[in-house]
């Protein structure tokens, strides 16, 4: 169990296996009515419904679900909509809990809709993907996509619970695990390199099922976020801004490729990660040799650590202008998280756009590793 200590709201991270099945006496207290309305997506709902339900009807419940298409599509406007118009159609009350089960994405929508559904109503983060284990579904940003970008349309609204069932792991097609990895390694590059040390000796073995070393990289994972997000709660301060490490980068990969599968959002943290690395190394903050470590521990594993390895059709220009949409712009500026070293992520606030499109260029004509 691990406590997120958000001043007035205090809530636990339960990381184990097995919680799925044993969901009613975890979320004891606060499922107050029969029925209980869940929100999922058809994958997870395939995979883990009978589990769920059965837990739910053992104990007196009746479940309502959603079943929503996968993929980060179902972020939208439309889904929101239908989806909160579902829950007032169940006669959701401010005290109820709705249940998220799923990865980002459905953590994302169900959180959304419960922060804006009559102005407030509480939920219950069941993740069931490694990313949403590590790092979404902690700290409370929800949100929903745009035409203009990504999580543009959100609020901060922090759950109840979080249940992270390591079960759930053992389903994971082994591209969505790899994902989920990309933030189980931001830790160790942000303010821990004992722990980039760790995964560098670890990760391959955690990532091809030793449930012992899982247990450890979700729970110190979820640990650093909870530290960090108790630490500055709505990212005024600068320090929750660490986590978004790779995120600029990345998301801007996400919207030159449509924010489709082809580029999954782990992946794309991941090569943000190498980019930001290089750039850092580019401008003379680090080591071009741990640059290249982190590039090469991200590419040992399995992910996306080359930016002309896309096939992209753009240059960087082309990338810099989806930056431009960034949450973080501030007075037409865009800070970028840089590392001084591994273990060592800072908020620059003064990068250059068209050095970052040139670096681009070169990155994007760099003959792929």
């Amino acid at each position: 169990m691990i406590p997120v200590n958000i001043a007035g709201r205090p809530y636990e991270v339960r990381v184990g296996a097995g919680l799925l099945a044993e969901l009613v006496p975890h979320c004891r207290g606060k499922l107050r009515k029969r029925d209980v309305p869940i929100v999922t997506d058809a994958n997870v709902h395939a995979a883990w419904g009978d589990v769920v339900e059965a837990s739910l009807r053992d104990n007196g419940h009746e479940p309502h679900w959603r079943i929503l298409p996968p993929g980060e599509q179902t972020k939208s406007w439309d889904e929101l909509a239908a989806t909160v118009n579902w829950l007032l159609g169940l006669e959701v009350e401010r005290g109820d809990h709705i249940i998220a089960l799923g990865g980002g994405v459905i953590g994302d929508l169900t959180g959304f809709c419960a922060a804006v559904l009559k102005r407030g109503c509480k939920f219950i983060q069941v993740p069931t993907t490694l990313l949403s284990q590590v790092d979404s579904s902690v700290g409370g940003k929800t949100a929903i996509n745009t035409p203009a970008g990504k999580n543009l349309v959100g609020a901060f609204h922090q759950p109840s619970l979080v249940l992270a069932d390591l079960s759930a792991l053992e389903t994971l097609p082994t591209r969505e695990l790899l994902a989920g990895y990309a933030e189980v390694v931001k830790y160790g590059l942000i303010d821990d390199a004992d722990f980039f040390a760790w995964c560098d000796a670890n990760g391959a073995k955690m990532l091809a099922g030793d449930s012992a070393l899982r247990e450890y990289a979700v729970a110190h994972s979820v640990a650093a976020k909870a530290r960090i997000v108790a630490e500055d709660e709505f990212e005024t301060t600068g320090r929750r801004a660490l986590l978004n490490l790779g995120h600029t980068f990345g998301h801007a990969l996400e919207a030159q490729t449509g924010f489709s599968s082809r580029l999954l959002h782990g992946e794309a943290v991941a090569l943000g990660m190498v980019l930001a690395a290089r750039y850092s190394a580019r401008k003379g903050l680090m080591a071009m040799a741990s640059a290249d470590h982190v590039a090469q521990h991200i590419g040992d594993v399995g992910l996306p650590s080359s930016l002309a390895g896309l096939g992209l059709d753009c240059d960087g220009a082309g990338l810099v202008r989806h930056m431009l949409h960034d949450k973080k712009m501030d007075a037409g500026t865009l800070p970028f998280l840089l590392m001084k070293g591994i273990g060592k992520t800072y908020l620059d606030k003064e990068v250059s756009l068209d050095d970052v499109a040139d670096f681009l260029d070169g990155e994007l004509a760099r003959e792929p590793a």
